[in-house]
């Protein structure tokens, strides 16, 4: 079943995870929504500024490829969206951002996204 999926950190860069996040979701069927402050456009799809700019009420999934410094500020601005999971991918963790998404009701992962659709980071290199 497809999921909603923002991803915070998307890049106009081939090279970087956040656009690899991008590429792997597409490539499952997912709808992807890229989230960067300054971006218009990532992959052929509209950017966000914030998650909360989204235009839909509800997010099965956000994906962080931001530091952790960044990650915070990003989860307290998800307040007013329904969201299923929040998933931290390597270096975007810390102690204090899991247990800040528990204690906003959002399933914390920490784990590698594109992994967990089934892909190989490795399998995207621009």
């Amino acid at each position: 079943m497809p999921l909603t999926v923002a991803v915070v950190g998307a890049s106009p860069d081939r090279t970087k995870y956040g656009n690899k996040a991008v590429r792997a979701y597409l490539q499952q069927g997912h709808t992807v929504y890229p989230v960067h402050p300054r971006e218009p456009i990532v992959e052929g799809l509209a950017a966000y500024p914030t998650v909360a700019d989204i235009p839909t009420d509800h997010l099965d999934r956000v994906t962080m490829y931001v530091p952790p410094q960044i990650g915070l500020q990003v989860v307290e601005s998800l307040g007013g969206k329904s969201i299923g999971e929040v998933w931290f991918n390597p270096g975007s963790e810390s102690e204090a951002l899991v247990q800040r998404v528990r204690e906003l009701g959002i399933r914390p992962v920490v784990a590698c996204s594109i992994l967990a659709v089934g892909l190989s980071p490795d399998s995207l290199d621009a």
